[in-house]
């Protein structure tokens, strides 16, 4: 895209060269909560997740949060008649739920190594989030247990490797043009007991 501006009074002309980017957007909110989430075209961190964590940890969450996006489980999931009402964490829908939050987790590595970041970044997030905040009743229904999450995102990371070639592309991101099928069990690495 070629520009021309006034910079300091004087004309100058500017380049812009547009790269990919993702169609999600991103929005902060006020809540003292420590709740994300992605609806398919937004994603919400509150500003306590903000305040409370450093940087690289909420990079984890919003990488999670995007594979969501990528992944594309809104449309999925209405395609399978998930009901993300009250009734969102029983019956068959909690296998779905399951299944994309088992999902954006491994996709979430590669997001955060292709961005920069290491492999093993949300595994030390959620060994410092999790015991604190993620062993909820209805926690405990629409997610698979914390340390089974770790466990399955530490197994990615060792996956991609140390020093990847870039970007990395990982299998499950082929999972976005198959139907949900409920089928989170084979997807989840069991942490030791």
């Amino acid at each position: 895209i070629q520009l021309r501006a006034l910079r300091g009074g004087a004309p100058v002309a500017l380049t812009l060269n547009p790269v990919p980017a993702c169609r999600g957007r991103v929005e902060v909110r006020l809540a003292n909560d420590f709740d994300a989430v992605s609806d398919g075209v937004m994603v919400q961190v509150s500003v306590r997740l903000l305040e409370d964590y450093p940087a690289d940890f909420v990079a984890a969450v919003m990488a999670h949060e995007y594979a969501h996006l990528l992944l594309d489980h809104a449309a999925r999931m209405r395609a399978q008649g998930v009901d993300f009402g009250i009734l969102s964490g029983f019956g068959r829908n909690v296998r779905y739920f399951r299944q994309t939050e088992t999902e954006a987790d491994i996709l979430s590595v590669a997001v955060l190594v292709n961005a920069g970041y290491p492999a093993d970044l949300p595994v030390r997030f959620w060994n410092a989030f999790g015991p604190e905040h993620a062993d909820g009743a209805v926690t405990l229904r629409t997610y698979p247990a914390w340390r089974d999450r770790v466990a399955t995102m530490a197994h990615e990371a060792a996956r991609i490797g140390r020093d990847p070639v870039l970007p990395v592309v990982p299998p499950i991101l082929s999972a976005r043009e198959r139907p949900l099928d409920g089928d989170w069990r084979t997807l989840l690495v069991r942490a030791r007991r």
